[in-house]
């Protein structure tokens, strides 16, 4: 039997730690009852035993797609039941495998996407292409929700996985897809930092060009559902203390419920240091589709794949762009 869910430090070296924000995240979604979601070439233990386990705790109802002799040979190597569950049988081939998951949702038979063990470009094609019918008003962003140690409420993160280098016009799409997920899981304003290496305008710099630009297009209405501040430095972002040495007032500074990186390379950097330095655990899934894509990391720990999944179920009873 797959063995009982416990969101902890997935090091190998560290104590098993509880994780209060992710938990009320699994316990908000199981409320809302079992997600359709097509898990795209579930071929390993790991992607197999998060599908398994996220059927067992309530959040979702898996459609695995992919060839059905390689599913259910990992599925013994590791021990795994698959009774009951529909495999939507594919070549073998990861590509195959994607754009049928695709298909799944298009069509409305699954209502999120899932990564199984193929690489994340493989199913983010299969999604964005044009014949999936899957792409949404907006760009596609990741966004991640991190349970840190110590901080008294969840973090989110954007984009630290999809966009490389955002122009302004893809950064206030980025802003909005994190907005609109902080709000479902429970969280009526938003305090969005606008992060760059300084505080303060500087055209040297393009980010804080953007930021100061972000924070006007929310005044405009062009953002909506949150309160946003920017350029802000890390320090002085996630630190009151720093602000206030600083001079900055504002109603996000040291107290933020969404960091927006300037990049891909500084999110990402940001994102792993938090993970590795700080012990967090997140969540994280691609909105600003139909339908969310729950985008894991072959490293990701199980326990951090089923609160992705509860992820995709808060966002999904939500309403797409």
């Amino acid at each position: 039997m797959v063995p009982p869910l416990s969101l902890a430090v997935a090091a190998d070296d560290a104590p098993a730690t509880p994780r209060p924000h992710l938990q009320r995240l699994l316990d908000r979604a199981r409320a809302l009852g079992p997600l359709p979601v097509a898990v795209a070439y579930p071929c390993d233990a790991g992607s197999l035993q998060a599908a398994l386990q996220a059927a067992q705790d309530g959040l979702v109802t898996p459609l695995l797609v992919g060839p059905r002799a390689r599913i259910e040979a990992a599925a013994r190597a590791a021990g795994l039941p698959l009774d009951g569950l529909a495999i939507h049988e594919t070549e073998d081939e990861p590509r195959a495998a994607a754009a049928r998951a695709a298909a799944l949702c298009g069509s409305g038979q699954a209502r999120a996407l899932m990564k199984g063990s193929l690489h994340s470009d493989e199913l983010l094609a299969a999604a964005v292409a044009r014949e999936a019918g899957l792409r949404g008003s907006r760009r596609a962003s990741h966004v991640f929700v991190m349970d840190l140690p110590e901080y008294e409420r969840p973090l989110l993160m954007t984009d630290c996985v999809v966009n490389i280098s955002p122009t302004l016009m893809d950064k206030r799409d980025i802003a909005q897809n994190a907005i609109d997920l902080a709000r479902a899981i429970g969280i009526a304003q938003p305090r969005v930092a606008v992060l760059s290496a300084v505080e303060t305008v500087n055209p040297a710099i393009p980010g804080t060009i953007d930021a100061a630009a972000l924070c006007k297009m929310a005044d405009r209405g062009q953002i909506s559902g949150a309160m946003l501040d920017g350029p802000l430095a890390y320090d002085n972002a996630i630190s009151l203390r720093s602000a206030r040495h600083k001079g900055i007032v504002s109603e996000v500074a040291g107290r933020p419920d969404i960091l927006l990186a300037p990049g891909l390379e500084a999110g990402n950097m940001i994102y792993k240091q938090l993970v590795y330095m700080a012990g967090a655990e997140c969540a994280g899934i691609v909105l600003g589709m139909r339908v969310p894509v729950v985008l894991t990391s072959r490293s990701d720990s199980v326990p951090s794949r089923i609160a992705s999944c509860a992820l995709a179920v808060l966002a999904a009873a939500g309403e797409q762009p």
